[in-house]
């Protein structure tokens, strides 16, 4: 049954293209030289390790390894061109793939956009854009409620529920005071869907679709799963939306998130509970976090192994979508678990980063 609703997905997100009448018509590159792609082809070009004076011996170990780990694609992006792209365990270049929770991402940087647009303040109160009833909390615990509160991951809402994903009002109890504690609840950021659809006063897909996708010449689609909303799409459409937050929401000079202290907030420790989490954004180089599930702080880096000024898109069963802005580098890796199934950050991450480091950090 999961395969024939899988293949069903694939089927729906093929009518999805890349671009559409809105998108943006490309001008020069920016000022820091990196590379976009065109948002109307697949052209994208590339760079040699040779060229980069990365260690190519070490190249098909790498690729090995990423494949003994369920990997279905993996690539990495230096200035914006493409270094490596490898696809395996039985899917390719045109395969749709599941972001899992790597598309929070993609939400939150939504909501900047409407944000940027007037159609909403992520400091009101979230119950402003949502239908009456859409919680089991008192009108004056809902007022205390703010979408940075939803971005955030602190609402405050009962994570013990028995299913934390569920959006029913029913699930939407009162645990904690709004920003007094942080804990991963899948449910209070679906929500967020219909926080921005009513901000704006259209579904949540076609805003995204015109403000984000066609304009950067992604392809894929939401697709709803029970109380999830997933997003499917192709490899390379990750690539590109983590080029454009390495280039802090500019798309070759064409400004589609024109907010530079949103971006900042967003990808930066957005509060003290949990100082490796920005807006739904996963952040290195702190000195604590908390993960996914758990109630516990853990002292030390998320990712010892990566630079410190890594962000990452993490999804359930090890999708990865990480930005180095440092190094100009977009790395993507999407497939099945890679030995641990977790929500977002594993173990695999700082394993995958040591064996990236043996290929990008060597010199002659």
């Amino acid at each position: 049954m999961k395969k024939m609703i899988y293949s069903i997905f694939l089927v729906i997100i093929s009518f999805f293209s890349c671009a559409s009448d809105d998108t943006a018509t490309d001008i020069p590159q920016t000022s820091n030289d990196l590379y976009f792609p065109p948002t109307d082809s697949n052209i994208w070009e590339t760079l040699s390790l040779e060229e980069l004076e990365w260690n190519e011996t070490v190249l098909q170990s790498l690729l090995d390894y990423v494949e003994s780990k369920n990997t279905k694609a993996f690539l990495i992006l230096k200035n914006g061109k493409i270094a490596v792209e490898w696809y395996g365990n039985g899917e390719d270049a045109n395969s749709n793939l599941a972001w899992n929770s790597a598309a929070k991402t993609l939400v939150a940087f939504t909501t900047g956009i409407a944000q940027n647009e007037g159609f909403l303040n992520i400091n009101d109160a979230s119950k402003g854009y949502l239908d009456n009833g859409w919680s089991n909390l008192t009108p004056e615990q809902e007022s205390d409620i703010t979408i940075w509160n939803h971005l955030t991951m602190t609402t405050g809402l009962d994570y013990t529920v028995i299913n934390n994903n569920c959006t029913d009002p029913d699930c939407f109890i009162y645990k904690n005071e709004p920003g007094s504690f942080w804990y991963y609840h899948n449910g209070t950021y679906t929500i967020l869907h219909d926080i921005v659809s009513g901000a704006v006063n259209t579904d949540f897909n076609s805003y995204f679709n015109a403000k984000l996708k066609n304009k950067i010449g992604m392809q894929g689609a939401w697709i709803p799963f029970g109380y999830y909303k997933l997003y499917y799409s192709n490899a390379r459409s990750m690539a590109r939306f983590g080029l454009l937050n390495l280039n802090k929401g500019i798309w070759n000079g064409i400004n589609i998130l024109n907010d530079e202290n949103y971006f900042n907030d967003m990808t930066n420790a957005s509060q003290n509970l949990n100082k490796a989490y920005g807006y739904l954004w996963w952040l290195n180089g702190k000195d604590s976090y908390r993960g996914p599930g758990l109630t516990s702080e853990f002292q030390g880096k998320l990712i010892p192994n990566a630079p410190d000024d890594l962000i990452a898109g993490l999804g359930k069963n090890d999708q990865k979508m990480y930005i180095i802005p440092s190094q100009n580098l977009v790395i993507i890796r999407m497939g099945d678990d890679a030995g641990e199934s977790l929500l977002g950050p594993s173990s695999f991450d700082n394993d995958l980063w040591e064996e990236i480091n043996k290929l990008i950090y060597y010199t002659n």
